[in-house]
């Protein structure tokens, strides 16, 4: 009998050892499993998540560079008008942020007996602007005579063809209000007049009336 009951006890211990090895085990092959669980799909999966993010941040990228595409551009250039006593009056397209002094050049430059000491020739000028260079002895468009003889009179009393405004040409014998705005008009279409006798290049004026005038008007 003892001999059957040491080898059932041998059997019981061997039987527990055999359980306890493979409860051992187990955590072992889980553990296995989580760490091939992390270093498997699960990353890869990371990846793909990156690399959707990725081509939205891309995709938002591009529609902020169209955004930006639609802008309106930037003023490139304006359109002043230059009068009074330059060598050409008119309408000139100038670069945007010129100056003054660039208006005068595009007219052909000053007179002789301009008067810039009441003008800022390094002002920037607005689209749209119009810049009047009056002769020595008369006030900016608007202001008053500086010194004797009225806005368009030069010494002397005589009218300036280049510089006279509508009243004072309309002031002149046997011209008129339209002979005078005719007047007007032919500097600023064809530049200003070079001799008195140039009047007669006006519709309207012959010799006969620029004899009336010819005592009463300069350039």
């Amino acid at each position: 009998m003892c001999g059957v009951g040491a080898a059932l006890a041998l059997c019981m211990a061997l039987a527990g050892v055999t359980a306890l090895g493979a409860l051992g085990e187990a955590p072992v092959q889980i553990e296995r499993a989580h760490e091939q669980g992390r270093g498997g799909g699960v990353p890869g999966q990371l990846e793909g998540d990156g690399d959707a993010r990725g081509e939205k941040d891309t995709v938002a990228e591009k529609d902020g560079d169209a955004a930006g595409d639609t802008a309106e551009p930037a003023q490139t250039a304006i359109v002043v008008h230059v009068d009074g006593a330059v060598a050409a009056p008119g309408v000139y397209a100038l670069a945007a942020g010129s100056r003054a002094n660039d208006a005068v050049s595009a007219a052909g430059g000053l007179l002789e007996g301009a008067d810039t000491s009441g003008l800022n020739l390094a002002a920037p000028l607005a689209d749209g602007e119009k810049l009047y260079v009056p002769v020595e002895g008369e006030a900016p468009a608007g202001g008053a005579p500086t010194g004797g003889g009225g806005a368009g009179e030069a010494q002397g009393g005589l009218v300036n063809l280049n510089t006279a405004g509508l009243e004072e040409l309309d002031e002149l014998p046997g011209v008129g209000e339209a002979t005078a705005r005719a007047i007007i008009e032919d500097r600023e279409a064809n530049g200003p007049f070079s001799s008195p006798e140039d009047i007669m290049r006006v519709s309207g004026i012959g010799e006969k009336k620029f004899e009336r005038l010819e005592g009463l008007i300069c350039v």
